[in-house]
């Protein structure tokens, strides 16, 4: 699934043996994504801009790809890789975990992803560290997404800001 967030960011459905990154979107959100689309958007590193090259990128935006979010419908397996100390010490998971893929709840405007481990403990997706690695290892398990519809709900949820 996408989280309410990422319904406004280009995203596509995850495929079986895919290698993908813990992201932070433009949205502020974390996601998953393609290593590869990430490399396709990182230009070169901002430097210190004057005033007048701030208002050029004002007028004039960068045409760098928007890197596309990569939904996972629920139930679906993964694998993550490389645990920070701290997750594994207060998850008591290991270094390379299987996880499934679940949604916390069904509340629109608010964070529903997450992953299980197989202890029984989740952690919302938001609460994960950026850069991490995560492989899709099995969609079979996994229930029907259709993001057509996901995104004319969000459309009847008007975002408050």
């Amino acid at each position: 699934m996408c989280d309410y967030s990422l319904m406004a960011v280009p995203n596509r459905l995850a495929q079986e043996g895919e290698e993908l990154v813990v992201h932070r979107f433009p949205t502020g959100s974390l996601g998953l994504a393609s290593p590869n689309d990430l490399k396709r958007a990182v230009t070169r590193p901002p430097a210190v801009k004057t005033f007048w090259s701030r208002m050029k990128d004002l007028f004039s935006p960068s045409t760098t790809e928007p890197v596309c979010a990569v939904c996972i419908p629920p139930g679906a397996r993964l694998q993550l890789h490389s645990l920070p100390p701290r997750l594994r010490r207060d998850f008591s998971v290991g270094a390379d975990e299987a996880v499934t893929f679940t949604q916390l709840s069904a509340n629109v405007n608010s964070y529903r992803d997450a992953v299980r481990f197989s202890n029984g403990r989740e952690i919302r997706l938001q609460d994960l560290c950026e850069g991490m690695q995560v492989t899709v290892l099995d969609l079979s398990m996994a229930q029907e997404l259709d993001l057509e519809t996901l995104r004319e709900e969000r459309h009847e949820f008007p975002v408050r800001r």
